[in-house]
């Protein structure tokens, strides 16, 4: 066998690549990474430097880590200011780091590939020690596996790497056969209260359209852009990690993946939100909008998605990170994970220490948020 680090995608080649995919989940996809680097989403411009690891056997690729070198902890999700920090007072670089990681994407799912012709348990070792040598050679602090599935944080944990915990709120699909029915599964003062913020999308003169497959055009994608940039703009002072190119390249190799969901109101598009989705699981990714509709935001982004699952039989909404306000609207929290391994020895032990106590808060929160669920008990 022979590990390669590859700079680019399209050095592998969207077969072999593909080949090894486990399942549709939509982010470790060939089509994905190509959109993000033709769009330069990532790549020297924005501190996500594609160092993607390739296991060989006799010529034939069978097994890839998508990695990043990273001088910057943007576009991750998995917060270490406070690690960097410690860093910086001890007199040393944490940065840069590898990330092995899907860029911009707060997802849990598989982040190493095996082709099913392979033991994975062997390729996993090769890969994670490619990935420790590779952060030796590049004077990395560490190596860090952003929001892989609990089965591979169990793996990395054998290897050497520390657990971190996170909690996001998911919407299930309880069987359900409309959104009345998921309704009926709440408590009296939250479905006025979600009934109430549908309806006042109609008093303000705003329709949804949802729009897949070949409805979505080109125009679309640029109407779309613009929202998202505008919105990114005035809550953070900057236009977002993404641009038109990377969304038009996502309608021309994905479209089979992406449903889009527009507010219009006297004519125009006012507002928007991505989703991307798998067989089983709807992902909402992107919003924007140039307006100041009141619960616009929750209709495209939650219950717009609610009710797609409901439609399409689809058993869980992976709404993005974070939100607490997704709580109240029947999102149950989950728990998310990432793996750390540092180099230093004195770092690595210190937050190993850290992380112990974190996980206790995290575990607290998780159980405090499963008490405000707003279903009626049974």
């Amino acid at each position: 066998m022979e590990c390669k680090v590859i700079s680019t995608i399209e050095e592998f080649g969207k077969e072999a690549w593909n080949a090894l995919l486990p399942s549709d989940y939509p982010f470790i996809q060939y089509e994905f990474f190509y959109s993000l680097e033709k769009s330069q989403a990532v790549g020297a411009k924005t501190g996500w430097f594609p160092q993607y690891i390739g296991v060989y056997r006799h010529q034939t690729l069978i097994g890839i880590a998508p990695c990043f070198i990273k001088a910057h902890p943007y576009g991750e999700y998995v917060f270490d200011w406070s690690w960097a920090e410690a860093y910086e007072d001890a007199g040393m670089e944490y940065y840069p780091k590898l990330v092995c990681a899907i860029p911009f994407t707060p997802s849990s799912g598989p982040r190493l590939l095996v082709s099913a012709n392979e033991d994975s348990a062997e390729i996993y070792q090769h890969l994670l020690s490619a990935m420790q040598t590779l952060a030796q050679q590049r004077k990395c602090s560490g190596v860090h596996v952003l929001f892989p599935s609990s089965t591979l944080c169990d793996t990395l944990k054998e290897n050497g790497f520390l657990e971190r915990r996170d909690v996001q709120f998911h919407w299930l699909n309880r069987g359900y056969t409309c959104f009345d029915d998921f309704m009926a599964m709440l408590t009296s003062r939250k479905r006025r209260t979600i009934r109430k913020e549908r309806q006042s999308i109609g008093d303000q003169g705003a329709t949804v359209h949802v729009l897949e497959g070949d409805a979505i055009t080109s125009a679309h994608w640029d109407v779309f852009t613009h929202f998202y940039q505008m919105t990114y703009l005035k809550r953070s002072g900057h236009t977002g990690y993404l641009n038109s190119e990377f969304f038009h390249h996502l309608g021309e190799t994905m479209l089979d993946k992406v449903v889009l969901v527009f507010a219009e109101a006297y004519g125009d598009y006012v507002a928007g939100a991505l989703y991307i989705k798998s067989n089983d699981t709807l992902f909402g990714r992107y919003w924007g909008s140039l307006s100041d509709f009141e619960n616009l935001h929750f209709e495209l982004c939650y219950y717009q998605g609610i009710e797609y699952c409901i439609t399409h039989g689809i058993t869980t909404f992976d709404a993005g990170a974070q939100g607490e306000h997704k709580l109240i609207r029947g999102f149950e929290p989950v728990i998310t994970y990432s793996g750390h391994y540092l180099s230093h020895p004195g770092f690595h032990d210190g937050i190993a220490e850290y992380l112990t106590r974190e996980h206790d808060m995290i575990q607290q929160y998780y159980d405090d948020a499963f008490q405000h669920l707003p279903y009626r008990k049974a």
